[in-house]
């Protein structure tokens, strides 16, 4: 399925926001019976069987792997990997920080893909960057009023913000290059889901009840959270530059801090409420400068 449309890309887009925002809570709640390494050991896996049928559907089972471009093996193995990173250090910032922090906290990535994004030839456009800059005040109302003292998680939440940052523009490169994109989502779950193994057995204790008792968060962060949301994200970005898109998955923010509210009893501040209006501000804004700039040129 190939999305053409940049309104529907937005609209995708805004809906993989809200799933990975409400993803931090299903996190938090593994986070009760599973280590970091084990929860996502499980959710790659279970997100790379979840596609499967979806991928034998697609190629009506006749597709020849061993044919694929060198790019989609490569690009499978990189994105996988720093998806990982991306995880294991969001995974492991939860165990010290509240899931509303950890949402915000991860989407300065925001800031650091039209940044990365120079380094490989990517120019963002001012009203990109003005949605940008309006966004980093929400993030700062939301997660930082009180001050810049991080903890140990939030600092952990940052550093994965790099990876995420990377990933984005990964995504965005791959998926102009790929036509299986489904199968690419499988692809990096997989990879993922190696090196998750691996250190998983190095540092922790996995036990099998202790699964059985995470299933209802193993299942929504594998199906919904990584399987569906990831898929979407690569279809959408196919039509957006990296920059527009972190702008709006950065809304994950604004859906993680209602997840933490509705969900887990988190308090929200007044300070919180107009940071997360900031963040919806940048995006419109930046949306609406977009679409009088293609009039024009029209």
């Amino acid at each position: 399925m190939l999305i053409r449309s940049s309104k529907v890309a937005y609209g995708v887009l805004l809906l993989v926001a809200a799933i990975w925002g409400s993803g931090f809570v299903a996190q938090r709640a593994g986070l009760i019976y599973l280590q970091p390494f084990s929860f996502n050991v499980a959710r790659f896996v279970i997100a790379a069987l979840a596609l499967l049928p979806l991928w034998f559907y697609q190629t009506r089972g006749r597709a020849n792997i061993a044919h694929y471009p060198r790019v989609f093996w490569w690009g499978s193995l990189f994105a996988g990997t720093v998806m990982f990173l991306g995880f294991s250090l969001q995974q492991a910032g939860l165990q010290y920080t509240t899931a509303g922090n950890a949402g915000f906290i991860t989407s300065m990535y925001i800031v650091l893909v039209p940044l990365f994004g120079l380094l490989i030839g990517q120019r963002t456009n001012w009203y990109t960057w003005l949605g940008i800059g309006l966004a980093v005040i929400g993030l700062y109302k939301l997660s930082l009023n009180q001050g810049l003292n991080m903890n140990r998680g939030d600092m952990l939440e940052l550093i994965g913000a790099v990876f995420w940052a990377i990933h984005v523009l990964a995504v965005g490169w791959l998926s102009t290059r790929l036509t299986d994109l489904v199968g690419f989502s499988i692809g990096q779950f997989v990879v993922a889901s190696v090196w998750a193994a691996l250190i998983m057995w190095l540092v922790e204790q996995p036990k099998l009840y202790a699964f059985l008792q995470a299933w209802q968060a193993l299942l929504y962060s594998g199906v919904i959270v990584s399987g569906l949301a990831f898929t979407l994200q690569v279809m959408a970005q196919r039509s957006l530059n990296a920059s527009m898109a972190a702008l709006i998955l950065s809304l994950e923010a604004v859906f993680a801090l209602l997840a933490g509210y509705w969900l887990l009893n988190e308090p929200i501040s007044t300070a919180q409420i107009l940071g997360g209006g900031l963040m919806l501000l940048g995006m419109l804004l930046s949306q609406w400068a977009q679409s009088k700039t293609s009039s024009v040129d029209s």
